[in-house]
């Protein structure tokens, strides 16, 4: 049984493909649920709220965060995109929420960083969270600054954070890449469930990922957080190998963990 270790608790991004897969889980966790996003996606349904915020905007953010013990953070933009929206979602969104979080004495975040803060080092390289960000886009870079503010957060007030770099979280993977970023739902649940339940968290790195036989990162630096993924992508290594071509080890996106975000863009302002 899942433990209800925080009465109210804040998903950002409710709205997004990870936010859906979370809602139902994340009430394990909690005995309120406060789901948020930019845009009305319906009703609270039982033991939920919900309270739209733009994460660029302060006082939205402030009203979004009262009253919550802790935060699960989802929002703002998740792919590559032009700098002006990251800008305004990822990093100043970012910093309202901790900001709001300050104010009212929340202690313990989960930050949903991504793998694409580490995108350029190559798929021949085995990382751990030692290993100083080589992000692979305008979004990498937006998720470092993520981590590295929930850092300042955690040393000057004392906010637990940890920043989880989620792997590629889908029903199964799509490609061959994914057979070693695969993350799924239920281990994402199991490792965020992790994060909100350890005793003590600090301020802690995590990639996420499954138990996958062929992976890029080591999470030796996490142990003290617990988690521990029961699936696999290697169930679905045969069908993936079957429908996808041999790679081509000249191609960037093949050569680097990022994957086709290395090469995604120019977007502009």
């Amino acid at each position: 049984m899942t433990l209800k270790a925080h009465q109210t608790l804040l998903l950002t991004g409710a709205a997004g493909g990870l936010g859906q897969v979370l809602r139902g889980r994340l009430k394990a966790n909690c005995e309120v649920l406060r789901l948020s996003d930019r845009f009305d996606f319906g009703v609270a349904g039982a033991h939920e709220e919900i309270k739209l915020a733009d994460l660029a905007d302060a006082q939205a953010v402030n009203a979004m965060v009262q009253g919550v013990q802790a935060i699960v953070h989802l929002g703002g933009v998740s792919v590559e995109s032009a700098f002006g929206p990251i800008l305004q979602a990822n990093i100043l969104g970012v910093y309202n929420l901790y900001e709001a979080a300050r104010l009212h004495g929340v202690k313990r975040v989960v930050f949903a960083s991504s793998n694409h803060v580490t995108g350029f080092y190559r798929q021949s390289d085995t990382i751990d969270a030692s290993h100083p960000p080589r992000p692979d886009s305008l979004y990498g870079v937006s998720k470092a600054f993520g981590e590295d503010l929930s850092r300042f957060y955690y040393d000057r007030y004392g906010i637990e954070t940890a920043c989880v770099r989620i792997g590629s979280s889908f029903a199964e993977p799509k490609d061959r890449r994914m057979l070693a970023s695969w993350l799924s739902f239920d281990d994402l649940h199991r490792l965020i469930t992790a994060c909100l339940t350890t005793p003590v968290l600090g301020h802690s790195i995590v990639f996420g990922m499954s138990d996958n036989a062929v992976t890029w990162w080591d999470n030796r630096c996490a142990r003290h957080i617990g988690y521990v993924p029961q699936d696999s992508s290697d169930v679905f290594r045969d069908a993936v190998y079957a429908r996808t071509p041999a790679p081509d080890l000249n191609d960037p996106v093949v050569q680097f963990q990022g994957g086709g975000f290395v090469v995604a863009g120019p977007f502009g302002m």
